[in-house]
């Protein structure tokens, strides 16, 4: 997985870790990038403070990998995390269209379906 990224000149986030990539997600902290989940203020805060290098801010649209679960919408999930000094990621429903309307707020997206 990790060197079809490279190849793609795309960044790879290991949940868990255990796996080659370019660093972790909520995990302890490691060499290379730490991301953290943030689906409100609270969590970006958290994030913040334990040493996060970017965030997750999820989910923005209606997404298959959470059926069902409430999605925060774009101007909700732009004030998510702003102020922090971190990057923000948007995800959740997300496709380049969807990105391109939320330059600006976001330095990056991330998606699962996306990609397939």
């Amino acid at each position: 997985m990790w060197r079809i990224a490279k190849a793609r000149r795309l960044v790879l986030l290991v949940a868990g870790g255990g796996l080659p990539g370019d660093g972790v997600h909520k995990q302890g902290r490691t060499k290379g990038l730490r991301s953290w989940p943030a689906h409100d203020r609270a969590e970006a805060i958290q994030g913040w403070k334990a040493g996060a290098d970017l965030l997750f801010v999820s989910p923005i649209h209606p997404t298959r990998s959470h059926p069902g679960a409430p999605s925060l919408g774009p101007a909700r999930a732009a004030r998510i995390g702003r102020g922090l000094g971190l990057s923000r990621i948007a995800l959740g429903g997300m496709d380049a269209a969807r990105f391109r309307a939320l330059r600006g707020h976001f330095q990056g997206w991330a998606a699962i379906d996306a990609w397939a």
